[in-house]
């Protein structure tokens, strides 16, 4: 039976007469900013520390990229684009906490009883981080993108490095602390929740500075080539 194409692309929902090469951009960035989020939280569940003096959660190390993607959301399609796919994060976020959550309901056969323990100590706490992430994560991510915009009118466009560095000033400041509070408070001690709270502001911002803001530059200056053709 031969295929009909003419056929094929009448129809609204064919993704091959509805995708465009400008949505391509957008769609991955996307992804990725989701991507990171979910990494994040799943991350979260080890706790790091350095000769019992310092604390904090692996996912520090890969958030700064989130928002890194999310600075560049704001850039090149603007804060109700962003906003828009904030929500959806959110969603997913949720979504994931419920399949989780299934997965541990379930029975497991005796002979995987291990892997089922490994399983159900580590996604049973999922929820709480979840919870903690996406309280912090609405907070800081939406106003990290209203931030950024409003330095890109004020700066009429120019100095990249202040928007996103200023707008993560405060946006990890919203995230972080009820983060942390939601996430860990009755886990570790009340010093120990501040030293996290301190070592994961300062170095989400550091790795901002290092690392998410000349990728930021990077993937703009690209994607503003395949956009604005």
């Amino acid at each position: 039976m031969d295929f009909n194409w003419k056929i094929m692309n009448k129809v609204s929902e064919n993704p091959f007469k509805n995708r465009t090469a400008s949505d391509m951009p957008l769609i991955v960035v996307s992804a990725l900013f989701v991507t990171c989020y979910l990494v994040s939280n799943l991350m979260a569940v080890k706790v790091i520390g350095f000769l019992n003096l310092f604390y904090f959660d692996a996912g520090t190390i890969t958030f700064p990229f989130a928002y890194m993607l999310g600075d560049v959301l704001t850039e090149i399609w603007g804060y109700r684009t962003t906003r828009k796919i904030i929500f959806l994060t959110f969603l997913c976020n949720v979504f994931m906490v419920i399949c989780t959550q299934i997965g541990v309901w379930l029975p497991s056969p005796d002979y995987l009883d291990t892997t089922a323990q490994a399983y159900n100590t580590v996604f049973n706490y999922v929820p709480r981080i979840i919870l903690g992430s996406l309280v912090g994560f609405l907070l800081g991510e939406l106003s990290n993108s209203l931030i950024m915009e409003k330095i890109k009118a004020k700066t009429k466009g120019k100095h990249l490095w202040v928007r996103t560095i200023g707008s993560s000033i405060v946006g990890y400041m919203f995230d972080t602390i009820p983060f942390v509070l939601i996430a860990f408070l009755g886990v570790l001690t009340a010093r120990d929740i501040l030293l996290m709270i301190a070592l994961q502001y300062l170095m989400k911002l550091g790795i901002e500075v290092l690392f998410g803001t000349p990728m930021a530059y990077a993937a703009i200056r690209f994607l503003r080539r395949i956009v604005d053709k």
